[in-house]
């Protein structure tokens, strides 16, 4: 059974940086990407990244890269979504995703089957 549980995140003030963690089981990293998707109440999920570690492939939405970085840890089996100079306008509730390798794009919430929890991630002004 797939599982991600995420964790790392909290209330932080702007500028600050927050890391993220996925922790993945249940699946082989080279074997699915893994999507950062997040979500404030009321609005649509929005991609961050995704990872895809059997042909290194990153990707990133165009209005986060700058300051958000994805990673991969094979040997905890973990996937880390670095977040830097956060902005209150990144307060949301953080997810990551997974589902098999290859996706079509990796960047939309429908390509992807497996979900953690969620975990907030507040910036305050």
């Amino acid at each position: 059974e797939v599982q991600l549980v995420e964790s790392g995140g909290g209330l932080v003030q702007a500028g600050e940086s927050l890391r993220l963690s996925c922790a993945a089981s249940g699946l082989t990293l080279d074997d699915y990407v893994i999507g950062w998707f997040r979500q404030v109440p009321g609005k649509e999920r929005e991609a961050i990244s995704c990872i895809s570690t059997s042909d290194n492939v990153i990707l990133y939405s165009d209005s986060l890269k700058d300051r958000f970085t994805i990673s991969a840890d094979h040997a905890k089996n973990t996937i880390y979504l670095q977040m830097n100079s956060l902005k209150p306008e990144d307060t949301a509730i953080y997810f990551c995703a997974a589902d098999h390798w290859p996706l079509i794009t990796g960047l939309v919430e429908y390509e992807y089957d497996y979900w953690g929890q969620g975990i907030q991630v507040t910036v305050s002004s």
